[in-house]
């Protein structure tokens, strides 16, 4: 499979589903070698398989991004298996929302573990192969919801404007070594992420939006996140903010 990626090696957490799944196919289309980072080892393979048919090369690994040696374990195998990284999507995430009042604080720790301490891990994993390499390209996916807080998103909230924050200092830190660093920020999209919210009146309210709104797709994410890493090496999109046409807040 030929394309603008061709001979280049991404990994992609959080693969098993949604945006993630989304990319992973998206960058095998144009011709990236795709390494599949997830929980869930069946829908991994499920995924493998679909690329390979298409013409691509996906290698699946069993992966937490929580724990730091599971991380570490996916950068050896990824670098080893090809001999180099150019592109990590920081896509694995969790929103657990609702009041703060009353809230299950172990969804907290939960939800910072994965949105910010995993994507932590694996940037750091990466970044001594990438400068070694003195390319390599960093999408962290964040949300609307790191721009703008809203009730009921707090701790949510809090996690995506961390991966802001970090984003822009670590492209401070990185660009010197030709690597690139971009902040994705979807809006509304239709994953499977939504199904993490447990309490009923946050639900409903959730649902109601939903029902004024055409929401996002998986593809539409990962469209932008292939525009960011084919741009031409003076290029560094820093941030892409998308939400659906009749999203308004």
């Amino acid at each position: 499979m030929t394309g603008k990626l061709e001979s280049k090696v991404a990994i992609v957490t959080g693969a098993s589903a949604g945006i993630g799944e989304a990319t992973a196919i998206a960058l095998a289309l144009e011709g990236a070698k795709v390494v599949l980072a997830a929980r869930r080892g069946d829908r991994l393979e499920a995924l493998a398989q679909r690329i390979a048919d298409s013409g691509g090369e996906a290698l699946p690994i069993i992966t937490d991004i929580t724990d730091e040696n599971q991380v570490q374990n996916l950068v050896q195998k990824t670098n080893a298996e090809f001999g180099r990284i150019d592109i990590l999507v920081n896509n694995a995430g969790v929103a657990f929302v609702g009041p703060i009042d009353g809230a299950n604080t172990s969804d907290w720790r939960r939800m910072i573990d994965i949105n910010v301490v995993g994507l932590l891990y694996a940037t750091h994993a990466v970044l001594p192969i990438l400068k070694a390499q003195s390319t390599g390209h960093i999408v962290n996916i964040s949300s609307v919801a790191g721009r703008t807080a809203r009730e009921d998103i707090a701790v949510y909230n809090a996690t995506k404007w961390a991966v802001n924050g970090f984003s822009e200092a670590l492209r401070k830190e990185v660009y010197k070594h030709n690597i690139r660093v971009t902040i994705i920020e979807p809006g509304l999209v239709n994953t499977e992420i939504n199904q993490d919210i447990s309490d009923p009146v946050v639900k409903k309210r959730s649902e109601e939006r939903r029902q004024s709104v055409t929401p996002l797709e998986s593809e539409d994410i990962a469209a932008a996140i292939v525009y960011a890493v084919t741009q031409p090496q003076r290029v560094n999109v820093n941030e892409i903010l998308i939400r659906p046409t009749q999203q308004g807040w």
